[in-house]
């Protein structure tokens, strides 16, 4: 079983240590916005004379590219409420910035209907948290299926300052406390999963990232398919270490099966998923803002060179 224990020894109150990091997410919000507001000649641009608009399902040529959130999709009823609350967020925070959803599998409508529909430029954001297989594989090759497009991907949500705000503020939604008793309190980071290996150490730095958050609370990463360990491991592991009070915090944006199992096995508070915490919707902008800003200025490639690999988180 791999372990991944994250924990912080010095016994600083939990506001000072969250200083920096709550400054950090803050600034890059604050940075993220104004950067929506610089016109980037080089996107996509290509030779020729300039289109007064595009189509029906796209913007004027010089507009801001349509963000494209793509949803894993789900069975569970709630998911897709879940998921359009968060993107009517990320609209009320950015009002005219064009906004769509597609979903990879199970629920409508889908990314290549989607991306069918779209004309001119569009960065494909992936609500999801690592570099798995979807985000490194499955959305650049959508890309490459819709020549029409100027686009690209954007990086996975994690690891990052504005995610861990959004999984502190469900842990106290949840009941953790905000002063926890780092020698019997720990928390367990339920996510997904992935064989992909960076997606792992995704998940492993978030956890770091979220035990300095909750002041050196030991976070141990679990996950629900393909990687180890698992929740019922992390919790025993926890155990055997003398932690007794352990809550868990749900890395998914919205319900599902996933998510419901990781719940179940629980021993203490588990946190409700990410859905339409503002956090999450700064987060899902910020993604937006750098996968524009890392354009080239210069005409782009053919379209099947042109869906480049997301970034690094």
């Amino acid at each position: 079983m791999t372990e991944w224990i994250s924990s912080q020894p010095t016994p600083d109150p939990v506001a000072h240590r969250a200083a920096p990091l709550v400054l950090a997410a803050e600034i890059t919000a604050r940075l993220s916005t104004q950067l929506s507001h610089v016109r980037l000649h080089g996107y996509g641009s290509r030779p020729g004379p300039r289109r007064a608009a595009a189509g029906p399902g796209g913007a004027p040529d010089g507009a801001a590219p349509t963000l494209v959130a793509v949803a894993h999709g789900s069975r569970d009823p709630r998911a897709l409420p879940t998921v359009r609350a968060l993107l009517d967020r990320v609209r009320a925070l950015r009002p005219d910035l064009p906004v769509r959803l597609g979903h990879i599998e199970l629920n409508r409508p889908r990314l290549a209907d989607v991306l069918a529909e779209l004309s001119g430029r569009a960065v494909l954001v992936p609500l999801l948290f690592g570099h798995g297989y979807h985000v490194t594989h499955d959305l650049p090759a959508a890309l490459a299926a819709a020549p029409h497009l100027d686009g690209t991907v954007a990086a996975p949500l994690g690891p990052h300052a504005l995610l861990v705000e959004a999984l502190y503020g469900r842990l106290l939604e949840a009941g953790f406390p905000e002063a926890p008793d780092r020698s019997r309190t720990a928390v367990v980071l339920a996510s997904a999963g992935s064989r992909a290996a960076r997606a792992g150490e995704d998940t492993a730095r978030l956890a770091r990232l979220l035990s300095d958050r909750l002041g050196g609370v030991p976070v141990v990463p679990a996950f629900a398919s393909a990687a180890t360990p698992t929740v019922p491991e992390a919790v025993r592991l926890l155990t055997a270490r003398g932690h007794d009070r352990i809550a868990l915090a749900a890395c998914f944006t919205a319900p599902g099966r996933f998510a419901a199992e990781c719940a179940a096995h629980a021993p203490g508070a588990a946190a409700a998923p990410l859905g339409d915490h503002p956090a999450l919707a700064r987060l899902v902008l910020h993604r937006y803002d750098e996968a524009v800003a890392r354009v080239p200025d210069h005409t782009p490639a053919p379209a099947h060179h042109r869906a480049l690999a997301p970034a690094h988180g």
